[in-house]
């Protein structure tokens, strides 16, 4: 079981789900590329798509594995959806926590509604000044994006956000991770011709009270993925395995037990 975490994660925000899982699973939780611990490229394109799909590859590889459960969220959720279109023999299930099919994802971003909620992903296109407003009070900036953006507050204790704050303090790593959001308009507004997926068994839970990307994304991603099932999770924001970690294993030990 590998795990890909989101935007302005790292590993740590599994940790209420890799004692779970590694009962029965070997669980991998990556620093992605570029964050906390991970190597940190200097160069802008490193962190395209692309580059961010073939460390999953290698990593399922230098494990000893030709296949995974892959499960992903925010930013770890794209990943994972472009790993599955690319490499569908090597996911045996997949599971995607709060990010929206690529497709449906590009239609959000061509309505006002949406692009409202993105307006952050704009922003940290401006070179050098996302970075300097950031690390002017990045443990301020964790609390807001955390905690203030949770609906149950008391989901991320102050070492939560210590962690985080942390992890991105790290030299590079704040560049690292805006990179990411640097390569992603290019991506994401380019015609894509988007299959249905045919092979992969998909979950996706929902936390429905995300503020940065709605609900209605999630409709009609069963016309790209055949064997699709959603978990909706009211009165829980984006944070999903963190605000709701018990009803979110139990979801994903369904799913795989289905």
């Amino acid at each position: 079981m590998l795990l890909l975490h989101g935007f302005p994660e790292f590993w740590y925000s599994w940790r209420h789900q890799i004692p779970e899982f590694a009962r029965d699973h070997k669980v991998v939780a990556l620093d992605l590329r570029g964050y906390n611990d991970s190597d940190r490229p200097q160069s802008r394109s490193a962190y395209h798509m692309n580059e961010l799909v073939d460390d999953v590859k290698g990593a399922i590889a230098s494990l000893g594995y030709d296949r995974c459960i892959l499960v992903g969220h925010d930013w770890g959720g794209a990943i994972a959806w472009h790993f599955v279109y690319r490499y569908p023999a090597q996911v045996d299930r997949l599971i995607i926590l709060n990010l929206p099919h690529p497709a449906k994802f590009a239609q959000g971003l061509r309505t006002w509604q949406q692009l409202s909620r993105s307006w952050y992903i704009l922003f940290f296109q401006l070179p050098l000044l996302p970075e300097l407003l950031l690390k002017a009070n990045l443990s301020r900036a964790m609390e807001q994006t955390f905690r203030g953006m949770a609906i149950d507050k008391s989901a991320f204790s102050d070492a939560d956000i210590d962690a985080y704050t942390t992890a991105l303090a790290k030299p590079g790593a704040l560049t690292a991770a805006l990179n990411y959001y640097r390569n992603l308009l290019p991506l994401v507004l380019s015609p894509t011709d988007w299959p249905i997926l045919f092979q992969t068994r998909t979950l996706m839970i929902w936390g429905e009270g995300d503020i940065a990307l709605g609900k209605e994304l999630t409709e009609g991603t069963e016309d790209y993925v055949q064997d699709f099932q959603i978990r909706y999770i009211p009165n829980c924001s984006h944070w999903v395995q963190q605000e709701q970690p018990q009803l979110v294993n139990q979801y994903i030990r369904a799913f795989l037990a289905g």
